[in-house]
Formats: C-alpha cells, sequence, structure tokens
C-alpha cells in the first residue's frame, strides 16, 4: 500500500535528502583526495596521512548508500529504509570517532613539523626524505624550517649554502653560498607555510563534516517517521 498525505510528503523529502547525501559523499571523496595530495608530499607528517583517507572511504560508502536509501524511499520498503537508517548512524558514529582523533592530531601538529623539519635539514642528504623536503621547498617556495640560515645546520652541504630547491630559477649549483642571498633563493622558511596550510585544510574538514553530520541526522529522522508511516498503512490494511 502506497502511503499519502504527509507520509507521502516524508517520501519524496527523503529521496530529496539522499541526492544531498549522494552529494555530500562526492564532496568527501573530493576534499579527500585534495587533503591527502598535499599530506602525502612529506615523510614529517606521516601520522595524519590516515585523516584524508578515511574520509574517502566513508565518502565512497555514503556515494553508495545514498542510493540504497533512495531505492527504498521510491519502492516504500520497510527493511531498506531501516538498513539503511542503520547505516546512517554506524557512519556518524565513525565521523566522530575521526573528528576526536583529528582535534588530538590538530594539537599536536606543530610539534610533529618542527622535529621533522630540524632531522630533514640537520640530515639532508640523497635520501628518499631529502627529495620529499627538495619538492616542499619549490612547491611551497620556501627555504629551510624557519628560513634558510636553518640550513647552516646541514652536514652534507658547503657553508653558506642551501639545497638548489631553494632556488627561484632551479639549476645545478644554484645554492652554492646563497644563504642570505635574497635575489637568487627563498628564505622564508617552509614550517610556518605547511603548518598554516594544513591547519587550514583540516579545518575544511571539520565544518564540512558537521554539515554532513546535520545532514545525516536529519535522513536519519525522516527515515524513521517513514517506516512508521509505512508500518502503520499496513495496520490498517
Amino acid at each position: 500500500m502506497a502511503v499519502e498525505g504527509g507520509a507521502k510528503c516524508v517520501k519524496y523529502l527523503l529521496f530529496f535528502f539522499n541526492f544531498i547525501f549522494w552529494l555530500c559523499g562526492l564532496a568527501l571523496i573530493i576534499i579527500g583526495v585534495l587533503a591527502k595530495v598535499p599530506v602525502n608530499t612529506s615523510a614529517i607528517i606521516k601520522g595524519y596521512a590516515g585523516s584524508p583517507l578515511l574520509l574517502i572511504v566513508v565518502g565512497v560508502i555514503i556515494f553508495f548508500i545514498a542510493f540504497f536509501g533512495c531505492c527504498g524511499a521510491w519502492k516504500e520498503n520497510q527493511c531498506m529504509i531501516a538498513m539503511f537508517a542503520v547505516f546512517l548512524s554506524f557512519i556518524i558514529i565513525i565521523e566522530i570517532g575521526a573528528a576526536i582523533v583529528g582535534y588530538v592530531l590538530l594539537g599536536t601538529m606543530t610539534d610533529v613539523l618542527n622535529k621533522g623539519f630540524d632531522i630533514m635539514v640537520t640530515e639532508y642528504n640523497e635520501t628518499e626524505n631529502s627529495r620529499i623536503l627538495d619538492t616542499l621547498q619549490q612547491d611551497y617556495k620556501c627555504c629551510g624550517k624557519n628560513s634558510s640560515v636553518d640550513w647552516l645546520n646541514s652536514k652534507f652541504l658547503a657553508p653558506n649554502s642551501v639545497p638548489d630547491s631553494c632556488c627561484k630559477n632551479v639549476t645545478q649549483n644554484c645554492g652554492e653560498g646563497a644563504i642570505r642571498d635574497t635575489s637568487k633563493i627563498y628564505t622564508e622558511g617552509c614550517q610556518p607555510i605547511l603548518d598554516k596550510f594544513l591547519k587550514k585544510n583540516f579545518l575544511m574538514i571539520a565544518v564540512t563534516a558537521l554539515i554532513i553530520a546535520f545532514v545525516q541526522i536529519t535522513g536519519i529522522v525522516l527515515s524513521c517517521i517513514l517506516v512508521q508511516a509505512i508500518r502503520n498503512g499496513y495496520e490498517v490494511m
């Protein structure tokens, strides 16, 4: 028996909600990918790589659950709608856990970056970490941890020299003797720039997660109302 009256409005609201929910899943996937790209450029923040990956996984799950919810609402299937509400509840729990982990990691991010840059600058050589640091310096147009002068602490560079990746125009040996030459190299440190960039990313993730959580709670409420309306309809029959 098809639902009527107010329940029919709930049915279409739930169908519309699932379309919005589907878009939310797509948004989580995109944001997770965008946040993961800069995180993957540095080994000094390995602990943070999992958060964007979790967003991508949750986004994919939401993407498919939304389709499941659409079918349940359109067919007025109690079982499908009820399972949809249960899945949403589990996702909200996962998101709360991710938010707590993200908040804890955010508080330690500056310390992690500081320690990471200290090690990478002091022990700069031809290792994988060195290539990652070179990429950071070129991508963010920076040099060293807090400034180019940090390279005085390096064991592997000539005196008053910086890696060629600090140069505004990269050529072989362009960093030799140029530690304070602002015309040739970037002198601003990478740590403050990267710290600000990552915190901005986490803030974007947090705001997005809050909006999506509100949408999910709305979906659970609508699902419960529609299931009850369908059940009542069968009881009348």
